[in-house]
């Protein structure tokens, strides 16, 4: 393989919510409108690679700006974004969103802000929070 990684900026200062990490990822890697998933999931599917991101894996995201996502992304849209999964939830998994929002109300655990981050480790792709 030749060349460099292919670098894409996510600027975490426009970030409000949890769907704004999909929305700016998106752009960054497909341009205005760009799909790149709608939930976490789909988030996590599309960094696998071919997504309009170089199928051969080699790409990065820059996070700038990641202290204001952050603080975004903290509990308040935590216990958001979990009242909106228990409302659509499995009945076999109202019990855990239940309990995680009880924890997130309480600020406790851990963040969308962490959700995020942690679906790159899982995905294995390199994150570079600036």
């Amino acid at each position: 393989m030749t060349g460099e990684p292919v670098t894409y900026v996510i600027d975490g200062a426009r970030i409000r919510t949890l769907d704004d990490v999909f929305t700016l990822a998106g752009e960054a890697v497909r341009g205005e409108g760009g799909y790149f998933g709608r939930n976490l999931d789909a988030f996590a599917d599309c960094l696998t690679g071919g997504y309009g991101t170089p199928e051969d894996g080699r790409f990065y995201f820059v996070w700038e700006n990641s202290s204001r996502s952050r603080e975004a992304l903290g509990y308040t849209e935590t216990a958001r974004q979990l009242g909106r999964r228990l409302e659509r939830c499995h009945p076999t998994n109202r019990d855990r969103v239940r309990a995680d929002l009880e924890r997130a109300l309480r600020k406790d655990g851990p963040t969308a802000f962490d959700w995020g981050v942690d679906i790159f480790e899982f995905r294995d792709v390199r994150l570079d929070l600036r």
